[in-house]
């Protein structure tokens, strides 16, 4: 499988010229841009490509409206630099994966008259910034106008509405796609590895000692340069260079509650722009369900954050303010948390007035460390990124400047709009199984095609898209080794609706015991694991 093959080279043919650790969306960008400019690269990350907080966004592509307002009513320059960075990444990352990415409009409802012109302003003022990059004319909508594009909306008091575009993009997938990219251009990236120890020589870092996760089975890689790109763990592989250093960290966590699709239109999101206590608030459609978030509290690092039940309420409340539905407890199909790294200011009131920009750290022996950022400006954090490891760890590249601007991310190059139609007729699947594997995995889907024997186009579990062929896809050419792995992020079913999740696991784990000849011990020990994934709240 491929995940062997890339441990046999980690382990017998190193030196690397660089040694990424972190797989979630700055690891796999880093990792990305430095192959492509020529470089040996090899990337390790602990668990599974986007495990954490990159599988656990809001799916927004964004400039950042709320970062916008703080900048201006501030004239905060970092933050006017994150609104339009993100502007710039968001028009890239819409051409180079169109098939895990699209345009959506977004309502933000009006109760107080006073609100139309300022909240107007910002918006055009957010078009302004995207110059020949913008996506969609931000206009006034009436009350009527409001409530026809999203109907749910509550039209007591409503005065009126600002319609404006952002990006939206399937977030654990792109991660994913980024990392396979990343292998096309001869990166060896490994899931399930983690960095437990740094190697030095004469007091610079050299390389470090990995540890496979599912055998205990350790070894040493040599790198001429290491990042750090563990996300909300930086400052614990900080920690492994030098203890007595201060962590640069502050930590975010961020819930998010999936909804019934009855509470969002399927091509237009809601912007709730200021809750009881000062933030901003989305319900978004998302794969045929409503995401609502998301909250913004202190946290601490952890590997598998559980939302608090006082979190879910916050955002239940809000829908319920917002909305002429009724929504329960019962209502909520999934429920999770992510966590943020926020680079830290002693000066901050709270995690929600740190900034989302990103910091590149070179220590005294050479370790390099990317912290903070957003998914959105992932691309500008790696190149950033590669730029200082070439000049701090003396690499020589074959091509010194970012390759990445327009270069297309696996599935993109022969992506049409039309293609859900086409392959439709000649595959003869349902309409809405076509128009997921075709957006799951664009110009990949004829591999896929070749695992489509009669019980392969079989559904998981009724209601839903998502086809048996697709497990043994991904674990033949995605590296997925765990079942959580495919149910929480190549098909995010466990991140969308528990209980689908909670029927479609044994048929996964079967799948995946006959593609990876499992014994019963390893099936029993992958229930039990994504049994304990679903009560905690994955």
């Amino acid at each position: 499988m491929m995940r062997q093959q890339a441990l046999d080279i980690l382990k017998h043919e190193d030196p690397f010229d660089l040694l990424v650790i972190g797989g979630g969306a700055t690891g796999c960008g880093v990792a990305l841009d430095a192959a492509t400019r020529g470089l040996r690269v090899a990337l390790v990350e602990k668990n599974d490509f986007a495990e954490g907080t990159s599988s656990r966004s809001t799916k927004l592509l964004h400039g950042g409206v709320r970062y916008l307002e703080t900048a201006v009513r501030k004239l905060d320059r970092v933050q006017f630099n994150l609104v339009r960075d993100g502007l710039l990444e968001r028009d890239l990352l819409l051409q180079n994966a169109p098939h895990l990415t699209r345009r959506l409009s977004l309502v933000t409802p009006l109760y107080r008259w006073y609100e139309v012109p300022y909240v107007f302003a910002g918006l055009k003022l957010y078009d302004l910034l995207s110059g020949k990059r913008r996506i969609g004319h931000s206009r006034l909508l009436s009350r009527r106008q409001a409530i026809s594009r999203f109907p749910g909306l509550k039209a007591e008091g409503l005065k009126a509405g600002v319609l404006y575009y952002d990006g939206q993009f399937h977030d654990a997938r792109m991660a994913l796609a980024l990392a396979m990219t990343a292998r096309h251009h001869g990166a060896v990236v490994a899931n399930h590895v983690a960095v437990s120890g740094l190697v030095k020589e004469a007091g610079r870092v050299i390389g470090a000692e990995l540890t496979d996760s599912l055998t205990d089975e350790r070894w040493t890689l040599s790198a001429k340069g290491v990042v750090n790109a563990a996300g909300p763990f930086v400052d614990r592989i900080r920690a492994l260079d030098d203890p007595a250093k201060p962590g640069i960290l502050t930590i975010s966590s961020g819930v998010h509650v999936v909804l019934d699709k009855r509470f969002a239109p399927p091509e237009t999101g809601l912007l709730i722009p200021e809750t009881e206590d000062g933030r901003v608030l989305f319900v978004l459609p998302w794969e045929g369900y409503a995401l609502v978030g998301t909250t913004d509290e202190s946290a601490d690092a952890s590997e598998h954050p559980q939302p608090a039940e006082e979190d879910i309420r916050y955002l239940l409340r809000h829908v319920e303010r917002y909305f002429n539905l009724q929504v329960q407890h019962s209502d909520i199909k999934a429920a999770w948390a992510g966590l943020r790294p926020l680079v830290a200011d002693p000066k901050a009131a709270d995690t929600a007035s740190l900034a989302r920009d990103h910091v590149v750290e070179c220590s005294a022996s050479g370790l390099l460390t990317i912290a903070g950022g957003k998914w959105t400006t992932y691309r500008k954090m790696a190149q950033d990124t590669v730029d200082q490891a070439i000049r701090c760890c003396r690499l020589e590249p074959v091509k010194r400047t970012c390759q990445t601007h327009r270069l297309a991310i696996q599935g993109s190059v022969g992506f049409r709009e039309d293609g859900a139609e086409r392959l439709q007729k000649r595959s003869s699947l349902d309409s809405d199984i076509a128009r997921h594997l075709h957006h799951t995995y664009g110009d990949q889907v004829d591999r896929l095609l070749d695992f489509l024997t009669a019980d392969g186009a079989r559904r998981l579990v009724t209601g839903q898209p998502m086809i048996e062929a697709e497990v043994r896809y991904a674990v033949h050419h995605e590296m997925a080794v765990r079942a959580s792995d495919v149910l929480a992020r190549r098909l995010s079913l466990l991140l969308l609706d528990s209980e689908m999740a909670r029927k479609a696991a044994p048929r996964v784990i079967a799948l995946m015991a006959e593609e990876l000849s499992w014994d019963e011990t390893r099936c029993q020990a992958e229930v039990a694991e994504m049994n304990e994934r679903l009560d905690a709240g994955v």
